[in-house]
Formats: C-alpha cells, structure tokens, sequence
C-alpha cells in the first residue's frame, strides 16, 4: 500500500511530458492554418484550411486556388495587427505544435479563419468550437461557402491515396 501511494506521488510530481507555452512573435503564414512564428511551426486548432494546392468551384463554375487564396487572406490578416500569440494545446503527429492563436488586438485567428470562410471548423478536433463561425459564413457565402468544395481532410485523402476518414 506504502508503494503504491509513493508511485501515484511520483506520478503527479513529475514534470510532464507535454508542457503548455505561449508563443509570441512575428508570424510567417506556411498555409492556411499552420503559421511560423521564431521558427516554431504552429497548427491552429480545431480548423482545417484548404491546402495550398487545392481547387474550389466559384457559384459560376469557374475554378480557384481555395487554399493558396486561404493563406493569402490569413497572412493580410495577421499583419494587420501584430504580433500574433499562440496558446498552445496539443502537439500533433508532426510535432508541430497545435495552439489557439491571438493577434494584437486580441481577435481570435482560429475563429477568424472559419467566420471568413477560409476554413472549417474541424469538429474532430474543436469538438463544435467554430460551429457558430462556420454557420455564420455558409449563410454569408464566405470564402469558400460561395460555391463548391471537398472538405481539405478530404482532398488530402485523395490527393495522398490515405484511405483515412475526417
């Protein structure tokens, strides 16, 4: 029982093997949800953007770089008011590290992606956190609301031959 009751002290007094930071600086946009900041790659959480290489449908048809027009959207919108601060939450299976971000004037750049249409709100991972910004945006027609689009989970699949599900 003494052993026992020592091993669960040693447990929680132990540091653990994921500590939180908060990261602040100047952040590079490397896509539409994953930023660089001091040279630390951040992946904004609970969203997922249109990849850099991906095509969405306009309402007449026509075709566009969704993602590269993502990351084109989120960088003018950072610079707008710097410098961004990213809490961290999780680090993901890359090792990046997966964090809800700020800039300066403390407009959330997670939520802002999602309300603009430049991204959807991954429940997976938000659990419903962007659920209102994504609504907002289909009955606003943002971004890439205005016409058709594969879900990026999706077209990373398809584009990767990964035969796994969003």
């Amino acid at each position: 029982m003494k052993l026992a009751a020592l091993a669960i002290i040693i447990v929680l007094a132990a540091p653990s093997a994921f500590a939180a930071e908060t990261i602040t600086g100047r952040a590079s946009v490397v896509d539409g949800d994953t930023i660089e900041i001091n040279g630390t790659r951040i992946r904004l959480n609970g969203i997922d953007a249109p990849e850099s290489w991906q095509k969405c449908r306009r309402a007449d048809g026509s075709e566009y770089r969704c993602g590269a027009a993502a990351a084109f959207a989120l960088d003018e919108f950072l610079a707008a008011s710097r410098p961004t601060r990213c809490e961290q939450v999780d680090v993901d299976r890359y090792h990046r590290i997966v964090a809800n971000c700020f800039r300066a004037d403390g407009q959330n750049v997670n939520a802002w992606l999602v309300r603009t249409g430049n991204a959807l709100d991954w429940f997976r991972y938000s659990h419903g956190a962007f659920a209102a910004e994504q609504n907002a945006a289909k009955i606003a027609k943002a971004g890439i609301w205005t016409g058709t689009f594969i879900r990026p989970c999706e077209a990373r699949a398809e584009q990767y031959h990964h035969p796994r599900s969003c």
